[in-house]
């Protein structure tokens, strides 16, 4: 690949901070402000709209790198420090104050809380996702340990299997593993067609979609009264952000390539974790009049965490990860070499 071409795919993948900024502020959105009569059930539909990007996104980077680079303890050395620091951190927090049962603990360390029984408390119900994460990542470093890159020619039948099984199950939204990892599953096929890896008739009808429209479609299969549309929300979620890897509209390109969402990208993850465990402190309580005036402090001091975190906690410990992990790395070549 000639270095333009290389300068051209960057910057069609730059759209994917966008994407990420806008999905984290979907998720915010839904969980923190009234987004029309409670009858509409908008904050169901727009925060469920955000997961469901969130996860496209992190399965076409976990797969691209995974395509790029198939080693499986760089890969669990750089997504542990990615993840788990900060997950602890929050994890701790939750079960203390809100003297969880011990019983919980081992789950959540392990993150495995969101599977039957769940040990979810109310403030760390969010922690739900981290754990269908953590299990991803477990798993498809199996796939590629055991089998290498053909591995991930698993991905499709394995993101078709889960779909089969919400329709059987009936669900539309759910918090297990196994009905609701097709979301990730989705994004790790996008990345695979990016790549080229279906041959050039996945790229050429993305290349032809419009992703206005799926977004609309998006928002109908992420409402609790969508129906059928429900269960096809993982693949409309790849369909839009595939949409805009190739040529998107000049107006939305231009939103996805703008600093402020590339800012908000950065601080994502803090800002998941930390908005609703805040939710149930102070800035949280009262009756409905009195947390919608604490409303605007509760984000404000929500984005000053996550600054924080990002910058002085998570990169800390994403950069000691990618130490570890190059050294790792180095005394397995010495004792090959030997």
């Amino acid at each position: 690949m000639t270095s333009r071409n290389s300068s051209e795919s960057a910057d069609r993948l730059g759209v994917l901070d966008g994407w990420r900024g806008i999905s984290i502020l979907l998720v915010l959105a839904g969980h923190l402000l009234p987004l029309g009569p409670k009858v509409w059930q908008l904050n169901d539909t727009v925060a469920t709209m955000g997961m469901a990007v969130f996860f496209t996104l992190s399965g076409f980077l976990i797969t691209r790198f995974l395509l790029e680079r198939p080693s499986v303890t760089d890969f669990l050395f750089r997504r542990f420090f990615r993840i788990v620091p900060l997950a602890w951190v929050a994890m701790v927090v939750v079960l203390v104050m809100t003297d969880a049962p011990s019983s919980f603990y081992l789950p959540h360390a392990f993150f495995y809380a969101n599977l039957p029984p769940i040990h979810l408390t109310d403030a760390g119900s969010h922690l739900w996702s981290l754990c269908v994460e953590v299990q991803f990542y477990v798993g498809i470093a199996l796939l590629v340990a055991l089998l290498g890159r053909r591995g991930l020619y698993a991905l499709p039948v394995l993101c078709v299997a889960v779909t089969l099984h919400r329709v059987v199950y009936g669900a539309h939204v759910d918090i297990v593993t196994w009905r609701r990892v097709d979301e990730i599953l989705a994004g790790c096929l996008l990345a695979m067609a990016w790549a080229g890896k279906f041959g050039t008739v996945p790229a050429w009808l993305l290349s032809r979609l419009n992703a206005f429209v799926m977004l609309a479609l998006l928002a109908v299969a992420s409402h609790p009264r969508g129906g059928g549309m429900n269960y096809i929300r993982p693949y409309l979620a790849a369909l839009m952000v595939g949409a805009t890897l190739f040529d998107p509209p000049a107006p939305l390109a231009r939103l996805l390539a703008g600093k402020v969402l590339r800012y908000i990208a950065t601080v994502s993850y803090a800002l998941y974790v930390v908005h609703h465990v805040l939710m149930y402190t102070w800035l949280g309580s009262g009756d409905k009049l009195a947390k919608y005036l604490k409303r605007p402090l509760l984000i404000v001091v929500t984005f000053g965490l996550a600054h924080l975190s990002t910058f002085y906690f998570e990169r800390p410990c994403i950069a000691w990860g990618k130490w570890l992990s190059a050294r790792f790395a180095r005394r397995r070549a010495a004792s090959v070499g030997e």
